[in-house]
């Protein structure tokens, strides 16, 4: 076992001291509910009948008789959605192998899944960060029968995989193995697929070029192969140790990932309560696991949007995770991976390279990541990571991962990363505080100082645009856009436009209190600015022609404007915003009680202290 370098046992103590008493209560609430149920053997015996009323034979008589595990499946089955749509296959799969484990196993329910790729730059995308916690609470739902003994979680996309944890870790005395659909085999090339999104967005190319172009990267079953945040999710279940090892980035439908999902399904019967690997989910998500999932998303250049979903993950096991820690992590983590958006690579040419198995053994060898923590895999540690899956015989087995990178364009060992550091920072000045992503930022890029141009929604920005008012050096402020003002929509859609006119050689930048995408790309975003506008942000001060720097290596946010001017203008007024349609007056209690970005945008206490707080 590698020595822990010391900077990352500073952070992981820092998590430690901060978050001691509220982990403690976290922990104490689970032993109490651990000793509380489940409740089958104390249940009326109409309670009982109503919970196997519709279960196989066999599976009734197993249920009655109140011996053996009872493994509850959640699943974000649909359809619609590429991503989720392979896992219709997966409870028939799970209920079988879970069968010849000697336990049951019931789909306890279903939880919604949205795409962020279909609704970006559309009213539906302000219900999606919140959609998180809807899961969360779909998740409970689904568990609060209290019939069970443990549970596989089916998710894979951006706000999915998030909400379920954060549900099952309220219920973080059962053990839960996550269980991914993978990726979609490759279409186009990633680098041809963004030339023709700028090609339109320049009005070099009209809808059909640009529709056939996405159609041949969005092709087939399985989640997208760009380095967004539904394939950051899968990163993140790996080096938290709740995937099969190796699990993240097997295609659908074939049959090393029915295995896969066979072995999960027979995994979790292995780690309930009452046996020797009992696996409580809230002690495998302790302090090293939040610090071993920074560490992985800054190794691997993983998507933003984690710098609010990993402290939501956190809160919800009583950790307290800071921007400050992943700013203080990406400073010593190298960057081993460039894929898309930050090279040309999709997720497939990554897992051919070396993938999960290979950045795993990198960081343990060089004291990246902690080692002796608890998985879902069983004794080893961590370092069953390090492993890659192979199929034999039906039956899913485990090799080490390859000693060198199949291709070392798109994955490096730590020993030659492609950066010294995990490209994200933290930016602090008198427009308030927001993190910044630079993997995909070329050097020249990283400070703009520029004149503001001002909007209320990307909307505007693009309008302006197509009317020929941007062309120059400008820092686009796109104000009105966090989580209580409108659900904190992704402004993906501003990517090409700003990325035109940066290839046209103007110093351009974007700051605003929403979220770019998972994929945030080669034009600096400083986003996620918090306080957020509604709130009181200094944001809403800012005018047009107001100079505004942007800086990523010394990670400063100011707007250069007198200081006497400064405090005393009066911040701008929020626009009416449109609350209905499209479902968006259901989730105005939600907006109303958002934490702000920086503290994950949730909207549930962390404990009895915050709550009566």
């Amino acid at each position: 076992m590698a020595a822990i370098r010391p900077e990352l046992e500073a952070v992981t103590e820092q998590i430690i001291r901060r978050s001691e008493r509220t982990r403690r209560d976290y922990l104490d609430r689970l032993e109490h509910a651990r000793h509380d149920g489940p409740v089958r053997r104390e249940l009326s015996c109409t309670n009982l009948a109503h919970a196997f009323a519709a279960a196989p034979a066999g599976d009734k008589d197993a249920l009655k008789g109140l011996q053996r595990p009872d493994v509850a499946i959640v699943s974000a089955y649909n359809d619609m959605l590429s991503a989720h749509q392979p896992l219709e296959r997966f409870p028939a799969l799970i209920k079988q192998a879970v069968r010849d484990a000697g336990a049951t196993a019931q789909f306890a329910g279903g939880v919604p899944a949205m795409c962020d790729g279909i609704t970006q730059g559309q009213p539906g995308m302000e219900l999606s960060l919140f959609s998180r916690d809807v899961i969360a609470m779909a998740t409970a739902v689904a568990l609060s029968h209290n019939t069970f003994d443990a549970g596989l979680c089916l998710g894979v996309c951006d706000k999915i995989v998030p909400g379920l944890l954060i549900g099952a870790l309220h219920f973080g005395h059962l053990p839960f193995v996550f269980v991914p659909a993978g990726p979609m085999p490759s279409g186009i090339p990633n680098e041809e697929k963004a030339r023709v999104r700028q090609q339109y967005a320049a009005g070099e190319v009209g809808r059909d070029a640009l529709l056939e172009s996405e159609a041949r990267s969005y092709h087939s079953p399985g989640t997208c192969t760009f380095y967004g945040t539904a394939n950051s999710n899968q990163m993140l279940m790996e080096v938290m140790g709740l995937h099969m090892p190796g699990a993240a980035f097997v295609n659908p439908n074939t049959p090393l990932r029915d295995a896969l999902t066979v072995s999960a399904a027979q995994r979790v019967v292995d780690l309930v309560d009452g046996g020797d690997a009992y696996t409580p989910v809230g002690r495998v998500v302790d302090e090293r696991a939040i610090v071993n999932a920074v560490v992985g998303l800054l190794a691997t250049g993983g998507s933003t949007n984690h710098t609010m979903h990993l402290v939501a993950i956190a809160a919800a096991a009583g950790i307290r995770l800071t921007w400050d820690d992943f700013d203080a992590l990406s400073r010593v983590v190298p960057l081993l991976a460039r894929v898309y958006p930050s090279g040309s690579a999709d997720v497939n040419q990554f897992h051919d390279a070396g993938g999960m198995g290979f950045v795993v053994r990198e960081l343990l060898d060089a004291g990246l990541l902690h080692e002796d923590v608890l998985t879902v895999a069983g004794s080893g540690g961590l370092r069953r990571y390090a492993e890659a899956p192979v199929l034999a015989d039906g039956r899913a087995f485990w090799a080490p991962a390859v000693a060198e990178s199949a291709d070392d364009s798109v994955l490096r060992p730590a020993s030659e990363p492609f950066s010294a550091d995990g490209g994200l920072r933290v930016l602090d000045g008198n427009l308030g505080r927001a993190v910044i992503k630079v993997s995909a930022v070329a050097e020249e890029h990283r400070v703009v100082e520029a004149p503001a141009r001002v909007f209320d929604d990307q909307a505007q920005v693009l309008e302006a645009f197509r009317a020929g008012q941007l062309d120059g050096d400008l820092v686009a402020v796109v104000r009105f856009q966090g989580p209580r003002a409108n659900g904190m929509p992704e402004l993906h859609k501003l990517t090409p436009e700003l990325g035109v006119l940066q290839k046209r050689g103007y110093k351009v930048a974007l700051v605003t209190d929403g979220r770019m995408s998972g994929a945030s790309g080669k034009v600096p975003a400083a986003i996620h600015v918090t306080p957020e506008c509604v709130s009181g942000g200094a944001l809403a001060k800012v005018r047009d022609g107001d100079v505004v720097r942007v800086d990523a290596g010394n990670g400063r946010l100011d707007a250069l404007v007198d200081e006497g001017e400064w405090a005393a203008r009066e911040p701008a007024t929020a626009p009416v915003a449109a609350q209905h349609g499209m479902g968006r007056e259901l989730f105005a209690a939600l907006r109303g009680v958002a934490s702000g970005a920086e503290d994950g945008a949730r909207t549930f206490a962390m404990g009895e202290e915050e709550a009566d707080g």
